[in-house]
């Protein structure tokens, strides 16, 4: 990526044209021609329209794709750049950013989030691991950071249909909700050909350390080792699960003995009725098939 002048592409969240970020995609732009580099900006009206106007822009040979917003910008260029070769870079402005925390991107600083993208695009870009979700009816999802199928599946679910409030405390409001119904499922898990029965609250399966706005589900995750970090939360009632939830900020709830984290390369995931979750996206009901994909994305970071 050292050459003096490349082509990039950059896609801009839809949703930042009338929000508090509607800024940072434009400077980004501005400051990328700035430093010499062909731009192709992309404002669309939607996520379809804008997915499928990347798609048509990164077949005319671009260097690499930026994304501008938050983990759903991510995964649209995830599902875009994965396995090709062709570098992604963030400039986080979402309301999660867990993948620009996980590889260290500044967040909450545009300046010095375009900054960091500046000067990787004069270095060898980084490989991280890509997760990918495989359904029953043969759908493919690319994911880079945690495909959840549980209760925190059912709060990203309830999280997703909130308008209010943004960032982490939406997540809370929507735990606290979700905690009404609470219920443990009966799941029937296979790690890497190893299969089990067990009752759980929740099931996490992450290469990221973190997802919903700085949950440090997997503290322990490696964006680069070829591994999901495997966790699962053992039955526990309201108050117990209350209890817990503060930990998971600092990523102390696996020191409890009711959360299990284990590594696999290939997972299975089996229980009726549930609906997973992959980067904040939904994916669909289980069961569903994770594979891990070693080194499988190039990352400006």
């Amino acid at each position: 990526m050292a050459a003096s002048v490349l082509r990039l592409v950059v896609a801009i969240n839809p949703a930042a044209a009338f929000g508090a970020s509607r800024e940072v995609g434009p400077r980004a732009v501005e400051r990328l021609r700035a430093a010499g580099h062909t731009v192709t900006a992309l404002l669309e009206p939607d996520f379809a329209s804008l997915q499928a106007a990347a798609a048509a822009a990164l077949a005319g040979d671009a260097d690499a794709l930026v994304v501008v917003g938050g983990d759903g910008m991510v995964s649209l260029g995830v599902g875009l750049v994965a396995t090709t070769g062709v570098p992604l870079g963030i400039v986080p402005s979402g309301t999660g950013n867990d993948m620009a925390r996980g590889l260290g991107i500044p967040i909450g600083d545009a300046d010095a989030a375009i900054g960091a993208l500046l000067a990787a695009l004069g270095r060898t870009p980084r490989t991280i691991d890509v997760g990918v979700a495989r359904g029953a009816g043969g759908d493919i999802r690319y994911f880079v950071s945690v495909f959840s199928g549980g209760f925190d599946a059912a709060v990203n679910e309830r999280a997703n249909r909130m308008r209010r409030p943004r960032g982490k405390s939406r997540y809370t409001l929507a735990i606290l909700r979700e905690l009404v119904t609470l219920r443990p499922i009966r799941y029937r898990l296979t790690l890497d050909g190893v299969e089990e029965s067990r009752s759980a609250i929740l099931v996490a399966v992450a290469n990221n350390v973190s997802f919903g706005g700085g949950m440090r589900v997997a503290p322990d995750a490696l964006l680069d080792d070829g591994l999901f970090d495997v966790v699962t939360l053992d039955p526990v009632g309201r108050v117990g699960l209350l209890r817990i939830f503060p930990t998971v900020f600092a990523g102390t709830h696996i020191r409890d003995p009711r959360v299990t984290v284990r590594r696999a390369s290939r997972v299975r995931i089996e229980s009726p009725g549930v609906v997973a979750y992959a980067d904040g996206e939904r994916v669909g009901p289980l069961p569903i098939d994770l594979e891990m994909l070693p080194r499988a994305l190039a990352v400006l970071a």
